[in-house]
């Protein structure tokens, strides 16, 4: 990392998709997971005040006082500017997440999910001067910031501060999109510091190739899968000290270690076709969903990313019988407890706002329910999510008992 020195692996592990039961993170396998990475190499974990429900940050916490990994790992995590009304409110949630880590220091700490009208506000409200506070307190470490904004916003926050570093959404089909490859360079030539997130674009680009991908990679001389090729597209960029991943199964994190560990530059001829499968796959693209989650929550309870990428899979995977019963089953409450389909929006639009690809949400989840729901859903929906809630409550009366496993 040229601003700050420190030797990062490659390879981060993003903590905002941890694996899942009944809605909660299963911690001994996260657990699992998170130690086969650090034993490997990985020393750079990624989270959030709300990732999983705000369940993410103590889970982290724990596990990095409990296996006695503090010195390392680097943690990372992110101030929420949607939940900051005054300057005071900084100082109380960054507390709050010293406190969930179990640390006296983040190490690199960012302002999250930056765009003009956040960036503006959260100007206004001091956050720089907290910046600074903070660094001299000893804190924080490193002052950071990820962003979802538009390019020249993304130019001003960069002139804006003594950043060591920024957190960007990059992969081989956002090239032009959010800071795109333009604003990683600009920022490196800064002597930031450059995070890519959503390598594989919320896990789609390392799902089989759809016929018109897969005809641009056919005729590759080198056979890679599809998570491969989108990794190490990121990877070959100079400029990129980490590329975080949000892993949470194991197969996918051996594969990951691996490519992390052998990645070597590409070939002008790889680049170019790089290109060539970008346009394949944004001609069969419905929605432009990166499921990133940052219109969630809804306040209906709409799983918006869920919604769109099911529709995506059936018309970019021509697998409707599959994506129809992945739609039911997760619409129907069986990963949360509860109906979370597009029936249930109210059209307030609160999550438009909040989308970083500027979506037209409300419409689109119409779309989805005119295409994806049929007429006997809602009703096996409220079944299934009954079901589910009883199995939850038998879970969680467990917790904290003798014999009864994870925590409390």
């Amino acid at each position: 990392m040229p601003s700050t020195k420190d030797s990062l692996s490659l390879l981060g592990y993003g903590c905002m998709r941890l694996p899942t039961r009944l809605g909660l993170i299963d911690e001994p396998r996260a657990r699992r997971q998170i130690l086969t990475a650090v034993e490997a190499g990985v020393n750079y974990l990624d989270t959030a005040y709300q990732y999983h429900g705000g369940a993410s940050e103590p889970f982290i916490g724990r596990l990095v006082a409990e296996e006695k990994l503090r010195d390392r790992v680097r943690l990372a995590t992110k101030l929420p500017p949607w939940i900051v009304k005054v300057r005071a409110d900084m100082d109380r949630v960054l507390d709050d997440q010293l406190a969930r880590l179990r640390t006296d220091r983040i190490d690199y700490y960012m302002v999250h999910s930056l765009a003009a009208r956040s960036w503006d506000r959260m100007q206004r409200l001091g956050v720089l001067e907290f910046l600074d506070r903070a660094r001299a307190r000893g804190k924080i470490v490193n002052a950071g910031f990820s962003f979802h904004g538009d390019p020249d916003t993304f130019g001003r926050i960069v002139d804006a501060y003594r950043w060591q570093f920024c957190q960007i959404q990059l992969n081989y089909l956002d090239i032009e999109h959010q800071a795109g490859v333009a604003g990683m360079r600009a920022a490196a030539g800064r002597g930031m510091g450059v995070i890519v997130m959503e390598p594989l674009r919320g896990g789609n680009l390392a799902r089989p190739f759809p016929e018109r991908v897969a005809d641009v990679f056919g005729k590759a001389s080198a056979r890679r899968t599809p998570a491969e090729w989108a990794l190490r597209w990121v990877m070959d960029h100079p400029e990129v000290q980490v590329v975080l991943s949000g892993m949470n199964d194991e197969a996918h994190i051996d594969e990951n270690l691996r490519i992390a560990s052998d990645a070597s530059c590409m070939t002008d001829e790889e680049r170019a076709m790089m290109l060539r499968a970008r346009d394949a796959w944004r001609e069969l693209m419905r929605v432009d969903c990166t499921g990133c989650g940052y219109c969630m929550p809804c306040p209906e309870g709409v799983d918006i990313p869920m919604c769109f990428e099911t529709m995506n899979s059936s018309t970019v995977f021509g697998d409707w019988l599959g994506a129809h019963g992945a739609y039911f089953f997760r619409v129907a409450g069986l990963s949360t407890g509860r109906p979370a389909g597009p029936s249930l929006c109210t059209r307030c639009g609160r999550c438009e706002k909040s989308c970083p690809q500027h979506l037209p949400i409300r419409r689109l989840l119409e779309e989805v329910e005119q295409e994806m729901e049929p007429a006997w859903l809602a009703p096996a929906s409220w079944m299934a999510a009954r079901a589910m809630e009883l199995q939850r409550w038998a879970l969680s009366s467990r917790r904290g008992k003798p014999g009864g496993g994870g925590h409390g």
